[in-house]
């Protein structure tokens, strides 16, 4: 067993296991020992939070500066480049516009608000009644030091300099090639700490599943159940969207590529990690009919600006915990974490629940409790196999969207010119 299937296997234990602790606990004491418990277990949880907030600058800065750096600066790779970016936005508003309209129409944080389910809020970490403005949106953009923006966990000071930062190394070229390789080893060094602070997911998921239980009872799972349910009509409808978007662009051949991408799917799904699924998604575009040399760029670019389901589960999730909160967030002020979201999501890799990392930092700037990511933390696996299949279907639509409109779009190979996993 892999490291990947076995932490997955703890935390079907850990879930299970809390489930039972917590129901024991919610019916052999009283409301106090129930409240102590859950207090108890809230520690834990907190130590988890604060590890995946530990991670969120070195990460976004790393990634997203690599991302830019290494598109180069020649013609074809510059308009390639603006051709797959444009599609990336399209797909991004669509997926985070999508995400935003059901969770206001299913509105599934009231059943939590009203049976008082929500984890407790630390009390130096108080709900200001006010939104914020696009002009505080605006001027909060610009960091007047990255030093100070990355040592408060500023995301979007972060997303901004790595931006200039990244475009700039590109100008330069070979001379930064060194600086780049450098980043680039830092942002696979944070992926390997992502996966070790993910180690610390069962223990959490055990102390979240089992406090909420002792202080709530068992009717919460049937809240989960249907914020799934939930979560997952909107997946659907996406695949939907994007496919029907894709067949605009394509044709009926796009029920083609669906049917390649069937395999690195369903790993990615199984895995609940899009990444895991790389090689297969670039041989099944091959097999479709796209170039190598095409594929072999847009696809992992795709991987840092393109997660189509994870950015759906962004807005979904942030606001139903503003929800489960009583939080009631206006229009407008939706619409700027929307835009929020466009930006950090782009610093999101592809790996398991790293989501949380976007969601923990998004929450902060809009005085929306973390705590409530505690609500989501038990059954995030779950959701992050829907969101990670979706984001192979996204990523290969978009590839081969991509090669149509430049003319690489050959016909289906039997086999792939260059196996990438030789």
């Amino acid at each position: 067993m892999n490291n990947r299937n076995r932490l997955t296997t703890f935390i079907m234990i850990a879930l299970v296991v809390g489930i039972v602790v917590g129901y024991l606990v919610n019916t052999n004491t009283d409301a106090t020992g129930a409240t102590s418990f859950s207090d108890t277990m809230s520690l834990i949880t907190t130590m988890f939070l604060r590890l995946i907030k530990m991670i969120i600058a070195p990460l976004v800065f790393a990634t997203l500066v690599v991302g830019i750096a290494k598109m180069g600066d020649a013609k074809e790779v510059g308009r390639i480049g603006i051709k797959a970016l444009g599609w990336f936005m399209i797909a991004s508003v669509i997926s985070l516009s999508l995400g935003l309209v059901l969770v206001n129409i299913f509105r599934p944080g009231d059943a939590l608000f009203a049976a008082g389910m929500m984890p407790p809020v630390d009390a130096s970490s108080g709900i200001t009644s006010g939104s914020l403005t696009m002009k505080d949106f605006i001027t909060h953009l610009i960091p007047t030091s990255i030093v100070d923006g990355m040592a408060k966990n500023e995301i979007l000071q972060i997303v901004v300099f790595s931006l200039f930062f990244g475009t700039a190394a590109a100008a330069v070229g070979a001379r930064a090639t060194p600086m780049i390789d450098a980043i680039d080893g830092v942002a696979h060094v944070m992926l390997k700490l992502t996966g070790y602070v993910m180690n610390f997911a069962p223990i959490a998921v055990f102390a979240a599943v089992a406090g909420i239980i002792a202080k709530s009872g068992l009717g919460v799972l049937s809240t989960y159940g249907i914020f799934m349910a939930q979560f997952y009509f909107g997946i659907a409808l996406l695949w939907i969207v994007l496919i029907g978007i894709g067949m605009a662009v394509i044709g009926p051949r796009i029920l083609r590529l669906v049917s390649e991408l069937r395999g690195p799917t369903v790993l990615a799904f199984s895995t609940a990690s899009s990444e895991a699924a790389f090689p297969k998604t670039l041989e099944s575009l091959e097999r479709f009919g796209v170039k190598n040399r095409l594929a072999s760029f847009v696809l992992p670019i795709g991987y840092s600006f393109n997660l189509d389901g994870s950015m759906m589960y962004c807005t979904f999730a942030a606001v139903f915990i503003a929800q489960a909160y009583g939080i009631d967030l206006s229009v407008g002020t939706q619409i700027t974490m929307m835009l929020v979201l466009m930006l950090t999501s782009k610093g999101m890799a592809g790996v398991p629940r790293a989501s949380l990392v976007v969601i923990a930092a998004t929450l902060n700037q809009f005085d929306i409790p973390e705590a409530g990511l505690l609500l989501l933390l038990a059954i995030d696996h779950f959701l992050d196999m829907a969101r990670s299949a979706t984001n192979v279907i996204g990523n290969g639509i978009a590839t081969a969207v991509v090669a149509k409109w430049e003319g690489d779009l050959g016909e289906p190979n039997k086999e792939p010119a260059i196996s990438p996993l030789k």
